[in-house]
């Protein structure tokens, strides 16, 4: 094995229950941030999140209004 190789090497038998609660968690969320990504920046979807935009500012205004 190459240095490389021997620094990324993982022990699969070793690993407990929690590691693998680790991995997995990490491996979803990770998935899940590409998927939001790729929905946020496609341009098909822009027009349906710029009506958003302002969403934070709209109720603060409703809100002092009453």
């Amino acid at each position: 094995m190459t240095k490389l190789q021997e620094y990324f090497h993982t022990d699969w038998s070793a690993m407990t229950g929690a590691d693998w609660v680790g991995l997995v968690l990490t491996v979803a969320i990770f998935i899940l941030m590409v998927v939001v990504y790729v929905w946020v920046l496609n341009p098909k979807n822009k027009e349906s999140l710029e009506s958003h935009r302002n969403m934070l500012l709209d109720e603060d205004e409703i809100k002092s209004e009453n």
